[in-house]
């Protein structure tokens, strides 16, 4: 294995670091405040027809945005951009930017519209084909509304690429809040008066508030220029279009995916599908603050390190951030576990959302959170795959392994149920085990393409978080059997303080570095604002 530079390396594991820091606090302020928005929203419908509605409605526009202008851009438009900030060439870097601005423009519009004229077939063929004909129409409605957002959305993807590749996050990290308090604003304003239609408006508000806040950032950058060009004889944009190509495909599986869990979910029981949407948004917080946070700061560095052709500095740093991720998505799985029923209670027991509803979204989060480690690292991996310009392996096995999902989907609904168990369980657990395959193999792949990942430093991360994760299970279970029978806010707030003073406590006795890194960190800081 080739020695990793004693220079470089570090400095890349810093910036990393850093960026993340920003990109993690920006995420927990928006999970805050996406709790409190989900907390409003089920207060208000429960887990009712009318909500199921408007969580089918919002597929097709998620479909939309992340084919056209969401993931896929970023893991094109990323590298290319910053390759062109590398080289100092500032005026090629805009005019792909504005080029690729117009094409995602134009695209979602053009798309959107079509979907406006076509939406009594989309839902009654595709997103809800079992839902009566009233909730349909409902839907139809709620669909109308919502396709603004795919619009929105496609150009403040672009701009977060464009500030990420400028190493400015703190913004970009804000915008997802923006969009929650959109959101807010309709259930308590709108929703009142126009039901279930006025937290679909809300929606639009915080779709502009999320590109709004971007603006003042997108306004300081320097040489900033806007072309009304599209580019299309550019080998900056055909060779966006040429990596988002595969991408694509990729991403329109795990929509795929997401569109047969829907048309599923449709014919269980009520309240299934909101069950299945609230558990995915409960195990998707700590996925968004731990991975998700990390790999949006990790992929311009990885970038520039591919650029330059600095493979050694890349394996460093890819290997670090697989640890980090480790230590951070094991204990948050095990503790999402055990404290699910009381969390979900704290959350959202109240008003239209009972005793029936906590039990339903509990089942669904149990097997959901068994895949948290899975999605965590295929989040980094799949950036590494991106920075070195290769969106086809990760997308191949992408669809191998949505594919694999829908597959699962189907035969474990059907288990479950013939277990007496409540089927939309096997959904959940469908995807957490299809991810976890995707996992596996793109770890074998990126070990091979970077000739090594420094598996030994990696699986001792793996190891010790483990062992930490152990001792923090045992006082959670013991927590909970003390506690049992009280409020719900107390056995949360206690477990959670609990499991992470006795996780925290583990890993200092363990000796692991991140632990002793982030604490000099927190010191010197602290040092900085006295002086």
């Amino acid at each position: 294995m080739t020695a990793t530079p004693a220079t470089p390396a570090p400095s890349a594991h810093r910036q990393i670091a850093r960026a993340a820091g920003v990109v993690m606090a920006g995420f927990v302020l928006s999970n805050l405040v996406g709790l409190v928005r989900q907390m409003l929203i089920v207060q208000a419908f429960g887990t009712s027809a009318a909500l199921d509605a408007f969580y089918a409605a919002e597929k097709l526009p998620n479909l939309l945005f992340t084919l056209v202008a969401g993931g896929a851009l970023a893991s094109a438009f990323i590298p290319t951009f910053t390759e062109f900030l590398e080289k100092e060439d500032r005026p090629a870097a805009w005019q792909l930017a504005a080029a690729i601005a117009n094409l995602i423009t134009l695209a979602l519009a053009a798309f959107g519209a079509l979907a406006y004229l076509f939406a009594p077939q989309l839902v009654g063929g595709l997103l809800a084909p079992d839902f009566d004909p009233a909730q349909q129409a409902l839907t139809v409605e709620l669909l109308r509304i919502l396709l603004l957002t795919s619009i929105i959305f496609g150009l403040s993807a672009l701009l977060m690429g464009i500030l990420n590749a400028h190493q400015s996050f703190l913004l970009p990290a804000i915008a997802p809040t923006m969009y929650w308090l959109g959101m807010i604003f309709g259930v308590l304003f709108l929703v009142p008066t126009m039901g279930v239609h006025g937290l679909a408006w809300g929606a639009v508000l915080g779709a502009g508030l999320h590109l709004g806040v971007q603006l003042p950032a997108l306004l300081r950058l320097p040489a900033r220029r806007y072309h009304l060009a599209l580019g299309l004889g550019s080998s900056a944009v055909r060779k966006v279009g040429r990596l988002m190509a595969p991408r694509l495909l990729g991403a329109a599986a795990v929509q795929i995916n997401f569109l047969v869990n829907v048309i599923i979910a449709s014919g269980l029981p009520e309240g299934s599908l909101t069950a299945l949407t609230i558990a995915f948004q409960i195990m998707t917080m700590p996925q968004v603050v731990i991975a998700q946070a990390i790999a949006i700061a990790a992929l311009p560095t990885f970038s520039a390190q591919a650029a330059r052709g600095a493979l050694d500095e890349m394996r460093a740093a890819l290997a670090a951030t697989l640890r980090g991720i480790l230590l951070l998505s094991i204990p948050a799985t095990f503790g999402l576990i055990l404290l699910r029923g009381p969390a979900i209670s704290l959350l959202f027991e109240r008003g239209a959302f009972d005793a029936r509803s906590v039990e339903l979204t509990a089942w669904a989060l149990l097997w959901y959170t068994a895949g948290l480690v899975g999605h965590s690292l295929v989040e980094i991996l799949s950036r590494a795959f991106y920075a070195v310009q290769d969106t086809k392996t990760p997308v191949i096995v992408g669809v191998v392994a949505m594919g694999l999902n829908v597959v699962f989907s189907l035969w474990f609904a059907g288990l479950f149920s013939g277990w007496g168990l409540l089927p939309h369980g096997g959904l959940a657990l469908a995807n957490s085990l299809a991810t976890a395959l995707e996992m596996v193999v793109l770890i074998w792949l990126m070990r091979r393409r970077l000739n090594g990942l420094e598996g030994g430093n990696v699986w001792r991360g793996a190891g010790q978080a483990a062992a930490a994760t152990l001792l923090m299970s045992l006082g959670l279970w013991g927590w909970l059997a003390l506690s049992a029978g009280q409020a719900a806010w107390l056995v949360t707030l206690g477990g959670l303080a609990l499991g992470g003073g006795l996780y925290l406590a583990a890993l200092a006795g363990l000796r692991v570095p991140e632990l002793a890194a982030v604490f000099h960190a927190v010191r010197s800081r602290l040092a900085r604002a006295r002086a």
